[in-house]
């Protein structure tokens, strides 16, 4: 079969334009990047301010094995597969980092039949929006020490500095430095560290802000340190917040672009999903029900992290309520969680999948939790045998979900069909959509909520410096309490160990440190060993990328 890119390379993409135009959106409401690349500006947002919504489907994926496991694919050719039986239907996704693109994972632009196009534009800098979010985030970084060296009138403590500075490539080097060494005039010396930018709080205000005025006033909340005496200094004090805006004024717009069957996809920003939300934008998002009667978006690693995230802090901030969620499930992750190695995972094992089939049970429990329809989406891989799909088929009926098996990776659209019909009737079955906590719980409950109902444990311990900064928190301002969390821990299982595979039980979660994000609006909590900024693995994808003289890239995947 072909490569991605020699796929990718061979669509015949339509002038961006042609796709907008199905769209109602006209040639002045476009800002262009090249032929085959646009933002949407403003005016065209306001515009359908007043449309009526379509469908809203989530699609997210069990526990995945490190080499992930077609969700993006699987929602590319599921929007694909609904304009192929004549619905409208509009995709949203985030955009891809470069350092997965450059280390293990590869890019994330789908695969197969099933991409969004021109794939190695928006696996590289693509319109350039996390390059404007790094320079936000290090213009403040930059503000904050010039501060420092220019007599610290806030009287901030070096040794309190919460903020960090990013860069969008993995860099262990960078995960501990000392900066303003050298002469007098060269800055403060003091202990910093990078984190890479799709783990920055700015990457998570840009994601869901509404609108520029609403981004002002996120970077604006933005806690950045505390003084000598223990009090809070925010951007807003720093005098940063506007600059940072002017930065990002491009950047907030959505992209659009489309897929190898020309199906338009709205991608826009790319937060992780452990450290961040794990979901594209808010704008992206409403603005695709907006153009569309089913808007298809996904959310970051396993239902645990990403859809969790996705219910509890997207839906809950933006006011979106999903109609159906897609539940992405593959034979060799369900082997892999049946402690199958990944080098082995070609090879048909059904006691393993047996063993690992517990972990598909456990998504399905915990997202009908929320109220919602589930419909499992079996993605298959070449390497699957007939006896493993009718295994997972047989564990579907045995739970009473809904499933189909999606074949788009190798018959596009087409293979999507089945998946989209189903889909498409789950949207109209009754919902009851609710959170997995409520507002006014304390903090400690709702950490607790979300370790006992989703991951399983039987109960969250909090280590003596996660403790002391949850304190310090609630102490700051009454209305932190009531910000939801976001938990940071391992995708490879639903506890916070990534060795403990499959369901696991008799664990209690350990949280090690807490963190304000008063930017975005959310609590930010620490388990287990989570990088902020993830080291290249031995031998990178980047040793197999390269261009020729004509300019054509190979290796990008």
């Amino acid at each position: 079969m072909k490569t991605d890119i020699e796929i990718a390379r061979e669509a015949k993409m339509l002038p961006i334009t042609d796709v907008a135009h199905t769209l109602g959106i006209q040639d002045d409401e476009l800002e262009l990047y090249g032929k085959y690349k646009a933002k949407i500006t403003d005016d065209f947002l306001k515009r359908t301010a007043d449309r009526p919504n379509g469908k809203l489907i989530l699609v997210t994926a069990i526990n995945p094995t490190p080499a992930g496991e077609g969700k993006t694919t699987t929602t590319v050719g599921l929007g694909m597969a609904m304009r192929k039986m004549g619905k409208n239907a509009v995709i949203a996704l985030r955009e891809p980092s470069l350092g997965p693109v450059f280390g293990v994972k590869g890019g994330a632009a789908g695969g197969g039949y099933a991409q969004v196009v021109p794939m190695d534009d928006i696996n590289l800098h693509f319109t350039g929006d996390f390059h404007a979010i790094t320079a936000a985030n290090n213009l403040l970084s930059a503000i904050i020490d010039n501060h420092l060296q220019q007599g610290n009138e806030l009287g901030i403590d070096q040794r309190r500095i919460l903020f960090a500075r990013v860069t969008d490539t993995n860099d262990r080097a960078l995960r501990n430095v000392t900066i303003g060494l050298g002469s007098k005039v060269d800055g403060i010396p003091r202990q910093d560290h990078f984190m890479i930018t799709v783990a920055s709080e700015i990457m998570a205000i840009l994601c869901l802000s509404e609108d520029l005025a609403d981004l002002k006033v996120r970077l604006g909340n933005i806690l950045v340190a505390y003084t000598y005496d223990g009090k809070p200094v925010y951007c807003r004090d720093l005098q940063a917040a506007g600059a940072m805006a002017v930065l990002l004024k491009d950047a907030i717009k959505p992209n659009l672009v489309q897929t190898v069957e020309n199906t338009p996809a709205l991608i826009h920003g790319g937060p992780f999903a452990n450290i961040a939300h794990g979901c594209n934008s808010v704008r992206a998002t409403k603005l695709a029900l907006k153009l569309s009667d089913y808007a298809i978006t996904e959310a970051g690693f396993g239902a645990d992290l990403g859809a969790e995230k996705f219910l509890d802090i997207k839906c809950r901030k933006a006011g979106l309520t999903p109609d159906a969620v897609v539940l992405v499930a593959t034979v060799r992750a369900l082997k892999y969680n049946g402690g199958v190695p990944k080098a082995e995972l070609a090879a048909e094992n059904l006691e393993a999948l047996k063993k690992g089939s517990v972990n598909l049970e456990a998504h399905i429990d915990n997202l009908r939790k929320f109220g919602l329809p589930v419909v499992v989406a079996i993605n298959r891989f070449g390497t699957d045998t007939d006896a493993e799909l009718e295994y997972i088929r047989t564990v579907c009926r045995e739970k009473g979900a809904d499933f189909a098996l999606s074949e788009v990776f190798a018959k596009g659209g087409d293979g999507g069909l089945e998946l989209a019909e189903k889909v498409i009737a789950a949207c109209e079955k009754e919902k009851d959509f609710r959170f997995m906590y409520e507002d006014d719980m304390s903090i400690k409950e709702k950490i607790e909520a979300v370790a006992t109902k989703i991951y399983g444990a039987d109960g969250v311990k909090f280590d003596a410096t996660a403790a002391k900064a949850l304190a310090e928190i609630e102490a700051l301002d009454p209305s932190y309490a009531r910000l939801p969390i976001c938990m940071a821990k391992t995708q490879y299982s639903l506890s916070d160990d990534a060795a403990k595979l499959g369901r696991p039980t008799g664990f209690t979660l350990t949280v090690r440190e807490v963190k304000l994000s008063a930017g975005a609006g959310f609590i930010v909590v620490l388990t287990g060993a989570i990088m902020t900024m993830p080291g290249l693995p031995k031998k990178p994808a980047a040793y197999s990328i390269d261009i020729d003289n004509d300019g054509n890239i190979t290796g990008l995947f």
